[in-house]
């Protein structure tokens, strides 16, 4: 189905997503947990059924047929998600692993154990994901190095001067999320890349809610390091994205070991192969690849400015209607151009898991709890928060929905 040139029909959309059918109790879901994870439309799940019934076979093992197809299938995604993010050195940037949080364990301990030590200081920000968050942490404390935290303002934005004075010589790597899945906020990336080459540091840039999302280009962004999953792009879960310098990667030893990531192997001694193959050992996710490529063929059908057009809207109209509640507390910044597609927020004297619940009732399926920002969380001073997270198949009647049913939970907790 081609939906470019015209004007978003989400209507269309939605039917390549039978899930968005489905009933409770007599009620059609409305799936609002996009930033935890998105629904996956009928082109990517027929992909993967299409190489299951078709061209299941392990990769860069065997010289038959079907092995071939399938290495050739799983090559080919990497050369697809390449150009999807602006990669310019195609495949050998692109290391495919089960997710964003593995891609952060991969340069942490590929490139952190071995390059810092007592003296280096990481730069993260205070709206970090504990993905990035728990891993420089406890990587820092095996190497003597020192953890620093940009400041997050009343508005929900980056201090941006406090990290300019954060940031210094002693500074290895920032490492910052691209879209906060807490706050909504679109960080000011390039500008944080640029201060950490300024200073000889390395950027890692976390964008499990950005590429998804928006058009992103890692490098316009300038990042060394940026990684994203499937499963939050229209894609399959299992599978997740480093991209990484070639150069950077050339020089860093890979953390995991076994076959398919070696030349050469002797009861000695081992040597690595080739980029981006020697960080992706055993067999890896070749369904999941054929996946996600089918995923990012759909998501350039339509446009991810169209696709970001149409959440920050929605993100704008339900930021809007819930600050006219009352007694709503919202999170992030107001509706502009450096906010995404989700609201997190609090209703009056009703604990987020309670109205989670109460929401659940009427088949509506939001998220509550820290979202893995538990330090986020206590400097707003809250123990958790409600978040409603937008993708390309919702719609301003969902947004109704939602708010509507928020009277429940009023009544109930009164």
């Amino acid at each position: 189905m081609s939906h470019q040139n015209l004007a978003l029909d989400v209507e269309a959309i939605r039917d390549e997503f039978p899930i968005l059918q489905r009933e409770f109790d007599d009620q059609q879901v409305v799936y609002l947990d996009n930033a935890a994870t998105t629904q996956t439309p009928d082109p990517v799940v027929d992909a993967m059924s299409d190489y299951y019934r078709e061209s299941n076979a392990n990769v860069h093992r065997g010289i038959h047929h079907l092995s071939q197809e399938a290495s050739e299938a799983y090559e080919t995604a990497h050369d697809r998600v390449a150009e999807f993010i602006g990669a310019s050195g195609g495949r050998e940037e692109v290391i495919f692993t089960k997710n964003t949080t593995e891609s952060e364990n991969l340069i942490a301990y590929s490139w952190g154990l071995n390059e810092l030590g007592p003296g280096d200081e990481v730069v993260l920000t205070e709206m970090e994901h504990h993905a990035s968050l728990v891993t420089w942490q406890q990587i820092a404390k095996r190497t003597g190095a020192s953890v620093e935290y940009i400041r997050v303002d009343e508005n929900g934005r980056l201090d941006m001067d406090h990290a300019r004075e954060l940031i210094t010589d002693d500074t290895a790597i920032v490492s910052a999320v691209h879209v906060s899945n807490t706050l909504g906020t679109i960080n000011p990336v390039s500008e944080l890349t640029e201060l950490a080459h300024t200073h000889d540091a390395l950027s890692f840039i976390d964008g499990a809610q950005a590429v998804p999302n928006q058009p992103v280009d890692v490098e316009e962004i300038g990042a060394d390091f940026y990684a994203f999953s499937g499963h939050k792009m229209a894609g399959p879960t299992g599978i997740g994205v480093l991209y990484g310098k070639k150069e950077l990667l050339e020089a860093m030893e890979p953390y995991l070991y076994g076959g398919g990531m070696i030349r050469k192997v002797t009861f000695e001694d081992s040597t690595w192969g080739e980029l981006p193959w020697k960080f992706e050992p055993g067999t890896p996710p070749i369904a999941e690849a054929v996946g996600l490529h089918a995923a990012v063929d759909w998501l350039e059908e339509i446009g991810m400015d169209r696709i970001r057009d149409h959440e920050q809207e929605l993100a704008r109209y339900a930021y809007e209607q819930l600050e006219d509640e009352g007694d709503v507390e919202i999170y992030g910044p107001e509706p502009g151009e450096d906010r995404g597609g989700l609201v997190s927020f609090n209703v009056e004297g009703v604990h987020a898991h309670d109205l989670t619940s109460i929401l659940n009732d009427h088949t509506v399926a939001i998220r509550a709890g820290d979202h893995c920002t538990q330090p986020l969380h206590d400097k707003l001073g809250v123990a958790a928060s409600a978040r409603a997270s937008f993708y390309v198949y919702n719609t301003r009647e969902e947004v109704d929905k939602l708010v509507a049913a928020l009277d429940d939970a009023r009544q109930l907790f009164a």
